[in-house]
């Protein structure tokens, strides 16, 4: 009896000794290194976030002025990274602003001049970069509205390799909307470039082309890399089709017509188990070879394989939840495309609406058009409202009206979001 007392009290000092290292690893914060976060799929996983959002406002932790862009901003390593324009009329400079994450101190900042269009510098066709950048491994990675590649030094800015995409494709002007992606050792871009460049995988050590593939009109849409049919694919929402491609050599595995206009083509890929959501065109993918179908709609017509034109869907187990153009969040299923259920309290009803949804636990975090931030719990039986703050003021011009669409980010316990004059982080930290 007394081993047994003694094992006990050696495990209960062991007990001891441990529990501080596993809570610290349960409460360790997480980076948001490219866009839609870690994995891609825009899943928040970090513990100690508030549940509820204050009344009187969220905690700012920093401001700081930024220029025109479409592009997400990227937590890295104790930086913060944002691409945006500065505009002198009729002069017009790509810029990679590096912050510090606590502070929001600028740490550098690096810039080049490109030819802007006149159409360009009016507020409602939008200008700036669109494409969000990635770090990896202390090098971000960018890619500019023309075709221009960056790889620089994520610490000081300094150029690491650069390439024109535009000397050697033809590549419209500011078509690169896309966020590049990192898959092993390719950087694979979506420029739209012809001829049959439409998407183009470098080298990232060396910026060195690997690859090129498809003859199609570029999108909005980024690419995403999944596994299915016991291969990896990397499925690209382009102007003329939804593609699979072998992100090792470029060869198509798939590929299904869906002709769209770059005003609709916004939303990104998102998969579940042998699911795939290309906004509102479901398919179910082979699991035994790279090969897909089509479960709905029945309909080919774009109109009916659209649920919204400026946000993504969200997949969670057999139901989709999702913002309609309209400015409505529907509840579907996943296996039919049938309405659950349907809310207009989100957010108002109008034509650009956008509510961008980011999971975290049993709560969901929604970031509406009009730069409110709402803790939700989203669920079959119907949309169970917690609390909303308003965030950041709407700069986006469509039409008469003013507009938030850049979806926000979240790392280390703060939510981090821009519009076209500011950079704000701020805090959702359950206890200081």
């Amino acid at each position: 009896m007394s081993i047994v007392l003694e094992r006990f009290r050696r495990f209960e000092r062991l007990a001891a000794l441990l529990l501080p290292w596993w809570l610290a690893v349960e409460m360790q914060a997480a980076d948001w290194p490219q866009f839609r976060g870690p994995n891609r799929d825009n899943v928040w996983t970090e513990t100690g976030i508030l549940q509820t959002l204050p009344t009187n406002g969220l905690k700012v932790c920093w401001r700081v002025p930024v220029g025109p862009g479409w592009s997400c901003p990227v937590v890295a390593d104790g930086r913060v990274y944002l691409t945006d324009m500065r505009l002198d009329k009729p002069r017009a400079w790509e810029r990679i602003q590096c912050f510090q994450e606590l502070t929001g101190k600028r740490v550098w900042s690096h810039e080049f001049e490109l030819v802007y269009p006149e159409w360009a510098f009016i507020p409602e066709h939008g200008g700036g970069p669109a494409g969000t950048p990635i770090v990896e491994d202390g090098k971000i990675y960018s890619l500019g509205r023309n075709g221009q590649v960056e790889c620089r030094d994520a610490r000081n800015g300094k150029a690491i390799w650069e390439v024109a995409l535009g000397k050697k494709y033809v590549i419209l002007e500011l078509v690169c909307r896309a966020s590049p992606l990192i898959e092993g050792n390719l950087l694979i871009l979506f420029t739209g470039g012809k001829p049959g460049a439409c998407v183009i995988a470098l080298d990232k050590r060396t910026g060195q082309e690997v690859w090129k593939a498809l003859d199609d009109s570029p999108s909005n849409s980024s690419p995403l890399v999944i596994v299915a049919g016991g291969k990896r694919q990397v499925i690209v929402w382009t102007a003329n089709a939804v593609n699979s491609l072998n992100p090792a050599t470029g060869e198509t595995y798939w590929r299904e017509a869906m002709i769209t206009s770059n005003n609709d083509s916004i939303p990104a890929p998102v998969f579940q188990n042998h699911r795939l959501l290309i906004s509102g065109l479901m398919f179910e993918l082979n699991s035994n070879q790279p090969t897909a179908k089509v479960l709905w709609p029945d309909s080919l017509a774009p109109s009916k394989r659209l649920l919204s034109n400026t946000s993504s869907p969200m997949l969670r187990g057999n139901y989709i939840y999702s913002a309609r153009s309209s400015g409505e969040l529907v509840c579907l299923e996943a296996g039919t495309g049938k309405e659950v259920w349907g809310t207009t309290r989100v957010t108002g009803l109008k034509f650009g609406a956008s509510i961008q949804l980011t999971p975290n636990g049993d709560v969901t975090f929604l970031f509406t058009d009009e730069g409110n931030l709402i803790v939700a719990r989203l669920a079959p039986d119907g949309y169970h409202e917690i609390s909303r703050v308003h965030l950041l003021e709407p700069t986006s011009v469509l039409s008469t009206r003013r507009f938030t669409w850049v979806p926000p980010v979240y790392a280390n316990r703060c939510i981090f979001a821009r519009n076209d004059v500011e950079l704000i982080c701020a805090s959702l930290a359950a206890k200081p």
